[in-house]
């Protein structure tokens, strides 16, 4: 039985433990057929060691995207290893400590300038990185978000920050729709991953979904967000783009 991946090359950032979105993206994209690529950073090692629990054996690749000098490595890497790409998954976000846990009004703009650059310009850069590894037939560019309609406990200067992602989404669905690349966001409920516990408070705001989610939400399993990613990856959106799919447990259309 074929997978809805067949045949395509993906390249898949953020992929820290197993917990995370990025690894079970990557888990179901081998499982649906495609052939992936890894980048990590700070610590390639550690996202190696968890890639041996993928289905199948992926190259990692170090990838700084606040680095110039390895976004303009990225091309020659991958086309060594896969040839092309046909999708990229963009699962990168950073903040400082002081950007983050109920310091909103003191934080500098220093730290809110990091947590820019990493969590919303990346997905320009990281995507221009990979532009010329897209053949004419285009591809597939996937983030992930937070639902940044709104202001969320502890959550602070990530939440603009998203904010600034969903829209760099969909100017570069606007921008990059001649070359047939669409862009997409999935917007996941709460996990407990790498990310989640870099927030301070974070089961206050977590607490939200037990409470109000009309699906039941559970904090510790990742897959359905993967599922999502995979989905947006794949033929069965051609024409979907600029969109933020909601994968949250409905929480984002209830209000109180």
């Amino acid at each position: 039985m074929s997978g809805i991946l067949d045949g395509k090359r993906i390249l898949i950032t953020g992929v820290l433990m197993e917990s995370s979105i990025a690894f079970h993206t990557a888990k179901l994209a081998q499982e649906q057929g495609a052939e992936i690529i890894l980048t990590a950073f700070p610590r390639p090692t550690l996202t190696e060691r968890i890639a041996k629990r993928l289905p199948k054996p992926t190259k990692v690749i170090e990838l700084d995207v606040s680095n110039d000098e390895h976004l303009a490595g990225l091309e020659e890497q991958v086309r060594e290893e896969l040839g092309g790409l046909d999708g990229v998954v963009h699962s990168i976000g950073f903040a400082p400590q002081d950007a983050l846990g109920g310091n909103f009004l003191n934080t500098p703009f220093e730290s809110v300038a990091t947590a820019m650059h990493i969590s919303a310009f990346s997905l320009k850069s990281l995507t221009m990185a990979c532009l010329p590894l897209m053949s004419e037939e285009g591809g597939s560019v996937v983030g992930l978000t937070f639902d940044a309609q709104f202001a969320w406990p502890q959550y602070d200067w990530m939440g603009p920050a998203k904010a600034a992602l969903e829209a760099t989404s969909r100017y570069m669905a606007r921008d990059l729709g001649k070359q047939n690349i669409r862009c997409n966001l999935i917007s996941a409920g709460p996990l407990g991953s790498m990310a989640a516990k870099s927030i301070p408070g974070f089961s206050e705001l977590a607490s939200v979904w037990d409470d109000r989610a009309p699906l039941e939400w559970n904090l510790a399993d990742p897959e359905p967000a993967g599922r999502g990613v995979v989905a947006l990856l794949s033929d069965w959106f051609p024409k979907t783009t600029g969109e933020i799919i909601h994968v949250d447990g409905g929480l984002h259309a209830i209000g109180a």
